[in-house]
């Protein structure tokens, strides 16, 4: 009776339980199940996000949930991060000629994003297009097909499409505007990075911290830390408070330059603003000292023992940075030692790890 069913799935919080007692009733009374109790089951699965017991349930029970619980299932999955199974739903939709709202759509679009799975994200907007929801694509769902084409390679396209929305008006949101910093950095287009600041200004869209943290990092990349310096300077400006990893991209960037006397305020400024330095930003530090023309190797091997005194973790390239900066000075003796205590770590060698030394001998 599914009057009975309902009424105890109603009293049971564990879904699960509830499952494996369906499954009990229709072994001993050896019946079919009736679709009323399906759905009701279903739907609870559904609520609980226990996304692989409800496609367990569709497998091995042979239920056709109807189109709002096939809906609800899509972004379970979604949610869930089962993209290639909600792409299978979204196909067993189409083979019954139905449409899911531009909700769904939206929900796996993402989820394909999250997943690194732009190839399925196309295909997805390829059925879209095929299913006629033109109509009802919204400025989301353009965000995230500016977001696919950047995470492509293809920055030119989606600033296309960017600037199509903004003629009409719409918003892309800020991780639209993120991305395509972020592209435009690793081109180098400065120019259009600039453009897009400015556009968010005018739109008023503020940037944020990560629209500053991906402009800093492309600039860092590009050997522009100065001017990343700059920025980052006008973030604090404005009130905004660098994390670890903004500290740790401008310290490594400013030492890649050779900046190696602002890379230490910034490592000061990290102490006295409570935060503490991680294995990233010592070595950031560390390899900026190798590279230090004026040798400053003894400086380098202080914070070395400083991460062993604190516990962190010293990988291959602390230590690689430490041997090529002693091999520069002429100090073989220790550099060798650092080899051989690279290996009690039992830490894998590099070939920058003996290359300085067999150089020198």
């Amino acid at each position: 009776d599914p009057r009975f069913f309902r009424e105890f799935l109603r009293h049971q919080n564990n879904v699960l339980l509830s499952l494996r007692f369906f499954l009990w009733l229709l072994s001993y009374y050896n019946v079919s199940p009736d679709c009323d109790s399906c759905n009701v089951l279903f739907y609870a699965l559904l609520e609980a996000k226990a996304c692989n017991a409800a496609k367990w349930f569709i497998d091995h029970t042979g239920f056709i949930p109807d189109r709002d619980h096939l809906e609800r299932y899509i972004s379970c999955l979604c949610e869930g991060g089962f993209v290639k199974e909600a792409v299978h739903v979204f196909d067993n939709l189409k083979g019954v000629g139905v449409c899911p709202s531009i909700r769904t759509w939206n929900s796996a679009l993402l989820v394909c994003l999250k997943t690194g799975r732009t190839d399925l994200l196309w295909k997805l907007y390829g059925e879209m297009m095929e299913s006629g929801v033109l109509a009802d694509v919204d400025v989301e769902t353009v965000g995230y097909l500016i977001r696919a084409f950047c995470d492509d390679g293809n920055v030119s396209k989606g600033y296309e499409l960017f600037r199509q929305i903004l003629e009409d008006g719409l918003d892309p949101g800020n991780v639209a505007f993120n991305k395509l910093i972020n592209g435009f950095c690793k081109e180098r287009n400065y120019g259009r990075v600039s453009e897009l600041l400015h556009t968010m200004i005018a739109k008023n869209c503020a940037p944020d911290i990560f629209t500053y943290q991906e402009v800093i990092n492309g600039l860092c990349n590009q050997i522009k830390g100065l001017e990343g310096l700059r920025i980052f300077n006008d973030l604090k400006d404005r009130g905004y408070a660098p994390d670890r990893v903004m500290y740790t991209t401008m310290i490594h960037g400013l030492c890649e330059m050779g900046s190696l006397g602002d890379a230490r305020k910034l490592w000061f400024e990290m102490f006295n603003k409570g935060m503490v330095p991680n294995e990233y930003t010592y070595n950031a530090l560390i390899h900026g000292f190798w590279l230090s023309l004026r040798g400053r190797t003894k400086k380098a091997y202080f914070l070395f023992k400083e991460m062993m005194q604190k516990g962190i973790v010293r990988d291959v390239l602390t230590y690689n940075s430490l041997i090529k900066g002693f091999c520069k000075e002429g100090k073989i003796f220790q550099s060798t030692n650092l080899l051989k205590e690279l290996l009690v770590e039992s830490l894998q060698p590099s070939t920058s790890s003996y290359t300085p030394l067999i150089k020198k001998l």
